[in-house]
């Protein structure tokens, strides 16, 4: 071979190197998401960029080996988004999950996004979590990608949306459900979508992540209105090792109510009262005509609290509690005129318990709340805001 001759190898990088000269150069990274507020898909697009720019693998080695290496394709599995305050899920982070998955999805070569079933769990590196948390007329959005192996967070990213571009009307299950659902596995995935790069994703949450796909594809049977093959999916969950989830028991209570199962639905509700106490907290959505104690007055809606009071009552009387009955309310009116209306209401459903079980008396106090504890805080006083109109039951010491 000549001495003078270039290595094929080596005019082979040469001529990259000429054709990488002559090209435009690559687009910049997208800047880093401001507080600013913009429309929601706006702010969805620039989370996920940000996400994404954070999963690009570093580019070692020497020079031959950056133009022959394909870039890394990372698979994600998708835990659908929820509400941070409520724990919900709403059609704002159903169009989150969409939006943030489909521009992830274009990116072909580089991510590869699946549905949240147990069988991608095996195949997907990443768990990719978001959240919906209302700030003063806007919403933070968090998106965190997660270590499956070693649950670290490999990428965290957040934007600002416009209150106005958010949908967040509940989902059927949601919007059904007599209790709120928020527990320490919901806790655990709010905080997770919010932990920093580099450190551990919530405990709790990644080691019930498995029952989490059967639990979602219960909600998926239920919001579709297969209450039958929902309540089959809640009974599985039910059996795993982290499968008693207030999701799960509130889940077996709304479709057996949907299959009017009236004995099998009442057995299930005060298996929610239970577990309820049981965390030393159980929120009850009780809903009122505006400005009155009475219930409300359609019966689909107010049918079943004489129910739920009788087990209430039976539960708190068999774990020998004291509690608070604490009122709230949506924030609508005077915070003077709303405390009053919370506690008036709390009187009323504590007074409605003593005619079930009289030994409550000596261990139940109304409280009013107003609207200093609200959830949702969008004042809208519809479903969206339901859960401010609750009642809780606080577990205190006698």
């Amino acid at each position: 071979m000549n001495r003078f001759l270039v290595p094929r190898r080596a005019a082979l990088v040469l001529a990259a190197l000429l054709a990488a000269g002559c090209a435009a150069p690559p687009p910049p990274p997208p800047p880093p998401p401001s507080n600013q507020p913009v429309p929601f898909e706006q702010a969805v697009a620039a989370a996920t960029d940000a996400l994404a720019a954070q999963l690009q693998p570093s580019k070692g080695g020497n020079l031959l080996a950056q133009l022959q290496a394909k870039p890394a394709r990372r698979t994600l599995v998708l835990d659908p988004s929820l509400d941070a305050g409520s724990g919900q899920q709403t059609a704002g982070t159903q169009q989150l999950d969409r939006l943030a998955s489909e521009r992830l999805a274009a990116r072909a070569e580089q991510f590869e996004v699946l549905p949240f079933r147990a069988a991608n769990l095996a195949r997907a590196q990443l768990v990719l979590t978001g959240t919906l948390t209302r700030l003063n007329q806007a919403y933070r959005i968090n998106l965190a990608a997660t270590d499956l192996a070693t649950g670290v967070v490999a990428a965290q990213a957040s934007a600002v949306a416009t209150e106005a571009s958010v949908d967040m009307s509940p989902l059927p299950y949601y919007r059904d459900s007599p209790v709120l659902v928020k527990d320490k596995v919901i806790d655990g995935y709010v905080l997770t979508s919010a932990t920093p790069v580099g450190q551990k994703g919530d405990a709790t949450y990644l080691e019930r992540i498995a029952a989490a796909t059967v639990i979602n594809d219960a909600m998926v049977s239920y919001n579709a209105e297969r209450y039958e093959e929902a309540l089959g999916q809640y009974r599985s969950a039910l059996a795993t090792p982290a499968g008693e989830q207030m999701r799960v028991l509130n889940g077996i209570y709304l479709s057996t109510s949907k299959l009017n199962r009236p004995a099998e639905a009442e057995a299930a509700f005060g298996r929610v009262v239970a577990f309820g106490i049981a965390a030393r907290e159980l929120g009850v959505k009780f809903l009122f005509n505006p400005n009155s104690t009475e219930f409300w007055s359609d019966p689909k809606i107010s049918g079943p609290y004489t129910m739920w009071l009788r087990q209430i009552a039976r539960e708190a009387g068999t774990a020998k509690v004291c509690m608070d009955v604490v009122g709230h309310t949506s924030k609508t009116g005077t915070e003077a005129y709303n405390d009053a209306l919370s506690l008036r209401r709390a009187t009323t459903i504590r007074q409605r318990l003593i005619g079930e079980s009289a030994e409550l008396g000596s261990r139940t106090r109304p409280q009013g709340m107003g609207f200093r504890q609200n959830l949702v805080g969008s004042g809208s006083d519809d479903a969206v805001d339901a859960l401010d109109r609750r009642v809780e039951f606080k577990i205190v010491a006698c």
